[in-house]
């Protein structure tokens, strides 16, 4: 089985690569727009990035397949012996492309054993890219530098709670998930795998996702915040699942920045 670290800086370029294609048409205005049926949005970026990373993720490992969001009518039968493949969301954000916003973001992980162990998430407007390997800690690169990251820890109850959330997200929702005995603060941003990587860099403390989001959307996010110090579960505090499971869904899941806070009671409901 492959190192992850033996082939994270090819990934990364990978991933700069196509975040240049994406960020080219998106700054042209000339994409088409279409909707999925599964009522997702997809452009032409989509299509031009997924194309791009299947051809450099095959020359690079040729023995490993590939999930890719814009490729996913791949049957449990077919996949479930593979111990490592890649799994890719080339444009994490695509409702964001398409609004105009820059808050999206491109999305490459390496799983084995059904579990990812390299990440890299690159937000091509902004310029910011993070990745991990498993057991090797977390960093972003910005600017020609790159820094570790490490989320949040707190040594007592925080006076409030910082969550990344979207921007149309119904503060009605979040109050049904979240406990009123704690305080809290709002930072609303688009791209989950941008939130979850906010959470890892300690600029939030929890990304709560509710609502359609595939193993793609987490991957990446998951190892990189893992490596960080935090973690990654559904809203039960369970472990996701990757390739495993015939449906690719997520179920509605938390980026966790410190692991010892009381989730359980921050929550509502968690068991």
């Amino acid at each position: 089985m492959i190192d992850p670290a033996s082939v994270l800086s090819e990934v990364i370029e990978i991933a700069r690569g196509a975040g240049e294609i994406i960020r080219k048409i998106y700054e042209e205005g000339d994409f088409v727009s279409e909707v999925k049926d599964d009522a997702t949005p997809v452009t032409s970026a989509d299509y031009a990035a997924h194309h791009y990373i299947m051809d450099a993720l095959s020359k690079l490992t040729p023995e490993i397949p590939i999930l890719s969001e814009e490729q996913a009518d791949i049957s449990l039968a077919d996949r479930e012996a593979w111990q490592c493949y890649w799994l890719v969301d080339p444009l994490d954000g695509t409702q964001e492309f398409v609004s105009g916003s820059g808050d999206f973001a491109t999305e490459i992980a390496l799983v084995q054993n059904n579990q990812p162990v390299l990440g890299v998430v690159y937000g091509p407007i902004v310029q910011i890219l993070y990745a991990a390997v498993k057991g090797h800690g977390a960093f972003k690169e910005q600017n020609g530098t790159r820094t570790s990251i490490k989320s949040r820890h707190y040594p007592d109850k925080p006076e409030h709670i910082r969550v990344a959330t979207s921007r149309v997200q119904r503060p009605a929702l979040l109050q049904a998930i979240l406990n009123c005995n704690y305080h809290y603060k709002l930072y609303p941003l688009g791209s989950a795998s941008l939130k979850s990587c906010m959470v890892a860099e300690g600029a939030a403390d929890c990304y709560i996702r509710v609502g359609p989001t595939g193993e793609w959307d987490t991957g990446a996010p998951q190892v990189i915040l893992q490596e960080a110090g935090g973690t990654l579960l559904d809203l039960h505090l369970r472990e996701l699942s990757y390739n495993q499971r015939e449906s690719l869904e997520n179920p509605n899941f938390i980026s966790l920045g410190d692991p010892q806070l009381p989730w359980r009671d921050i929550l509502k409901n968690p068991s």
